[in-house]
């Protein structure tokens, strides 16, 4: 979804509209509006994760910035080249190369569907969590049954458009060790490899 397609005064669901009109009577400095997503519009390797965190996205206008999530997420990405920094911060001039960040689900699907559908040839979607897999096939009018859920699991969509999942990089699943930094890096890595096996002449 290119800044065409991303609304910012979307108003599509109405509980959503009334969530961010309370943050924004409790916390006025918030950003508190619908999140654009971040990164480089021609980017293959498309991130989607769920909807922006209160203290995170929401507070500060970028995805997986100023939560807990984004401090993994932002320095795996900067470890395999894909992000400028390893940290996020609002306003940073922080730049990621060949990647995008989104997180939409839900009403939001169709803007998913617009993202997905603007993704070069030969792209990669990586899924951060099972809830982020399913909102990917439903944007595509895949049936779930179809590509099942499981971290590391990268599953070929069409010739050109490769799934990748991961567990979400949450507090939760870091803190129980479900998720380690080892094995995200491990998911980074793998797609990184799968870009670069995708450059290679057939």
């Amino acid at each position: 979804m290119h800044s065409s397609c991303f609304n910012i005064h979307c108003s599509l669901c109405p509980r959503f509209v009334g969530y961010l009109a309370e943050v924004r009577r409790s916390h006025p400095d918030y950003h508190a509006r619908p999140v654009p997503p971040f990164g480089d519009p021609q980017a293959r390797l498309l991130v989607v994760g769920l909807a922006p965190g209160l203290h995170g996205a929401n507070a500060s206008g970028r995805p997986f910035t100023g939560d807990h999530a984004g401090i993994l997420l932002y320095r795996t990405l900067h470890k395999f080249g894909f992000a400028s920094a390893p940290v996020s911060q609002a306003s940073d001039g922080l730049q990621l190369h060949d990647c995008r960040i989104t997180n939409e689900i839900a009403t939001c699907n169709r803007y998913l569907t617009a993202e997905l559908t603007a993704l070069p040839a030969n792209a990669l979607v990586l899924a951060l969590g099972h809830i982020a897999h399913e909102a990917v096939l439903s944007a595509l009018k895949i049936k779930p049954n179809l590509y099942r859920f499981g971290h590391a699991v990268s599953h070929a969509l069409t010739a050109s458009l490769i799934l990748l999942d991961s567990y979400h990089c949450s507090r939760y699943n870091t803190q129980t060790r479900r998720l380690t930094p080892h094995m995200f890096e491990m998911v980074i890595a793998r797609a990184r490899e799968i870009l670069n096996c995708m450059d290679k002449p057939a």
